[in-house]
């Protein structure tokens, strides 16, 4: 089960915009401190905040939008502004574009003019794809306020979400209102994309084009400015039983073995650009067998899945692409459930695995001239379950994934903050996993970012995770890999060292994507292999599922909860997707007739594969 994020300084938003009238330093309710206007320091970090008893009503769309946690802050808690009778209540937000020390990150019109193209380009891609979600929940006037749209880095944040009936009588804004809103201040976007972001604007502005027919043209100019820059993609990954466990059942990619298979069979190449971790559940001969499974039919279907993209000719839009990527999950979901059946398990006895993967495809751009730039900088990340992927840079750690447990579900149907949610018995366990129930409810996320900065893409199974160990070390590691003065093997292997003395109650997993798009950083360093130290620290011995993620996994109920919103879509599989699955079901069912399980070997920290990304550097 992951906590909540680390003790540190916790900086709120108070969003009743009278607090902004209450000067510095005063002390609200023996707890807040004010920083400045409508920023507080909550001096009490360690105390439950009060929350009434009966969520008000303006509550319910932060709680809605938690899938958006990377744009739009959560609930902390509600303060009382003065002593006074009747006092005005204010919403205090956390997870808000606040820095370490307590400031503002700057609002998107001040860093507008100063950023390169595909930023601009980016910011307003990510804006425009908030609009339907926001407009849903009544809260799309959020996006009309400049000020409130604050950004970090590629990433766009909302400072709070502002309801759009504030007068009974205004509707809805509409697109033609959202449109007006921006023209003037893309007016000063860089020459290179002003005329299309000034068309792609006033097309949506005048209703010549659907919302999808201009997120469409969108995305096709963001992918030609980001296809443009070089990319350079680094790998290395590792697994470890842990101290307490006698057997490891995570499986990733790549390993130490996967290179090895590729030196010793040419056939048998790599997946270029492709990363994951699985977690298995249920025990040994269970859960191993179920992330193996799994890692052997993604391999396989992903690589039929970037041959089918590669031949394309025009730009495959991101919908599709997502889809596809959730036809393969449950794909491989079946395949573990078929094998669960054949096998006569039931309930509890099912095994299982949790998921994440990235995955960076490399489509095509045909710029206007003839010139082919060979990869667009797209990064897929799909998770099923509680493992977890982060985005690091030098500046800072953002996790790109919700866990799949109790917590976030109370969420998301309105009934709780997280932090409440948090503090149930049950609010880490488990709601879904790949491979203990039939797949047209499995609901895996998934999420398209682009890769226009030099980071660290980093995923994990919560043998790291948990404990918010990687909240606590990232600085240790980011510059250091970042200017390549530490091997991404030595990275691997110290976060798993740090894993298990911190965490040392399970298996743990670690895969690293170095991208960078900046010149190559001269070497620093002689390559060398780690051994790992045996920690002398004892550890508690946990169960390995608790039984609250086992009544909710292996639940024989098919109906989501009432009043659950499910995003389930019919997934439209092309021809080559269906033959694939076939195989797929073949091929792993052949590996575990030849005993493919057995290879199933605690691995050492694994070599560095390098995939040049683009072969315009």
């Amino acid at each position: 089960m992951n906590s909540s994020e680390p003790s540190m300084n916790r900086y709120l938003w108070a969003s009743d915009p009278a607090s902004a009238q209450i000067p510095p330093e005063v002390l609200i309710q023996d707890r807040y401190q004010v920083i400045a206007p409508q920023i507080w320091l909550d001096t009490q970090p360690e105390a439950p905040p009060y929350v009434p008893q009966e969520l008000p009503e303006e509550i319910i769309p932060y709680l809605r939008l938690f899938p958006q946690r990377l744009h739009i802050p959560e609930v902390y808690g509600v303060a009382v502004l003065s002593e006074e009778p009747n006092s005005a209540e204010a919403i205090l937000l956390e997870n808000v574009p606040i820095d370490p020390e307590g400031n503002l990150y700057p609002a998107i019109v001040d860093q507008w003019h100063q950023t390169k193209a595909v930023r601009q380009v980016y910011w307003l891609w990510q804006i425009l794809q908030l609009w339907a979600p926001l407009a849903e929940l009544g809260v799309a006037s959020s996006l009309l306020i400049p000020e409130n749209i604050r950004v970090q880095g590629w990433r766009v944040r909302l400072l709070q979400l502002f309801s759009d009936r504030t007068d009974p009588s205004n509707a809805q804004p509409s697109l033609a209102a959202f449109s007006d809103c921006w023209l003037e201040w893309i007016a000063g976007a860089h020459p290179s994309v002003l005329d299309r972001l000034q068309q792609i604007w006033q097309q949506l502005g005048e209703g010549q084009k659907s919302l999808d027919e201009i997120s469409l043209e969108l995305n096709q100019l963001l992918l030609e400015k980001a296809a443009e820059l070089p990319l350079r993609l680094q790998v290395a990954g590792g697994t470890d039983q842990g101290p307490m466990r006698s057997s490891n059942e995570d499986s990733c990619y790549p390993t130490q073995a996967d290179l090895q298979s590729m030196t010793e069979s040419p056939n048998d190449l790599l997946i270029p650009n492709f990363t994951l971790v699985c977690d298995g559940i249920g025990g040994h001969e269970g859960g191993e067998v179920a992330s193996l499974m799994a890692l052997q039919t993604l391999k396989l279907q992903v690589r039929a899945l970037l041959i089918e993209i590669a031949q394309q000719t025009e730009i495959v839009p991101p919908n599709i692409i997502s889809e596809q990527i959730t036809a393969i999950i449950r794909v491989v979901n079946d395949l573990i459930a078929k094998q669960n059946d054949s096998q006569g398990r039931e309930m509890r006895q099912r095994m299982g695995t949790t998921l994440v993967m990235g995955l960076q495809i490399p489509q095509k751009i045909t710029q206007s001239d003839g010139t082919v730039l060979e990869n667009a900088h797209e990064l897929y990340i799909a998770s099923v379950g509680d493992s977890r992927v982060y985005w690091i840079t030098a500046d800072y750690c953002q996790q790109l994934t919700i866990d799949d447990d109790v917590a976030t579900r109370e969420v998301r149907l309105g009934r709780s903050l997280y932090r409440e949610a948090l503090r149930r018995v049950d609010g880490g366990a488990l709601t879904q996993a790949l491979g203990t129930r039939e797949a047209q409810i499995l609901r895996p996320s998934i999420g398209r970012f682009i890769l226009e900065e030099d980071g660290i893409l980093l995923l994990c199974s919560d043998g790291l995770s948990d404990r918010n160990t990687v909240e606590q070390s990232w600085q240790e590691f980011a510059k250091p890999v970042l200017k390549n003065k530490m091997t991404l093997e030595a990275a691997v292997q110290s976060w798993i060292d740090l894993a298990n003395e911190k965490n040392g109650h399970d298996n743990t997993s670690v895969v690293l994507t170095r991208c960078l798009l900046s010149p190559e950083p001269p070497v620093l360093f002689e390559p060398r292999k780690l051994e790992a130290e045996t920690p002398t620290t004892p550890y508690p011995v946990e169960s390995e599922l608790t039984e609250a993620s086992k009544a909710l996994l292996y639940s024989q109920a098919t109906q989501p909860e009432a009043g659950e919103i499910v995003d389930v879509q019919p997934v439209r599989q092309s021809s080559w997707l269906t033959v694939l699955t076939t195989l797929g079901i073949i091929v792993v069912f052949g590996f575990i007739g030849l005993g493919v399980w057995r290879s199933l070997t605690p691995q050492d920290t694994p070599p560095t594969q390098e995939t040049p990304a683009n072969t315009n550097e």
